[in-house]
């Protein structure tokens, strides 16, 4: 049986409104799966960068493989995402804007075993966006609890 990997971006849905959202690849090495595989990897910091006709996610975590001999990967480096022609040439069409950004969302297996990466384009939250967000969250929360009462 395989085990689930959720690798999930809780900041992500706070920090940015979400417009579209896109499932890629990437392109890892062999010491790199395994570690995702283990669940030692973090895309909390991560961000994704435009290059070249390309589109490249920078600053997500991978642990070292315990078990591996002599050849390391790079904890931090940039690794290639892999999206069709129509996706990267709307991600490069909404790049062009100031401040929009690729955020990733959540990390997780396919049923083939491929490593794949949750992406969505999206635009920056005001500080009165994210309270107007917690007040939401809270008062559903208290009309839950209400309902639950009943």
């Amino acid at each position: 049986m395989q085990q689930q990997l959720n690798i999930v971006n809780k900041k992500a849905r706070f920090e940015y409104h979400l417009i579209d959202e896109f499932v890629a690849g990437i392109k890892l090495s062999g010491t790199e799966i395994k570690s995702i595989r283990s669940g030692k990897a973090s895309i909390v910091e991560a961000y994704c960068v435009f290059s070249n006709g390309e589109v490249f996610i920078r600053n997500m975590h991978i642990q070292a493989y315990e078990n591996s001999s002599f050849y390391h990967h790079t904890p931090r480096g940039d690794r290639k995402l892999l999206l069709n022609r129509k996706e990267i040439d709307k991600i490069e069409k909404f790049m062009k804007d100031k401040g929009n950004t690729i955020v990733p969302l959540r990390m997780f297996l396919s049923k083939k075993g491929w490593a794949k990466i949750k992406i969505a384009t999206a635009k920056g939250k005001k500080l009165y966006d994210k309270r107007s967000d917690l007040k939401d969250k809270d008062d559903k929360r208290d009309m839950d609890r209400a309902m639950k009462r009943f």
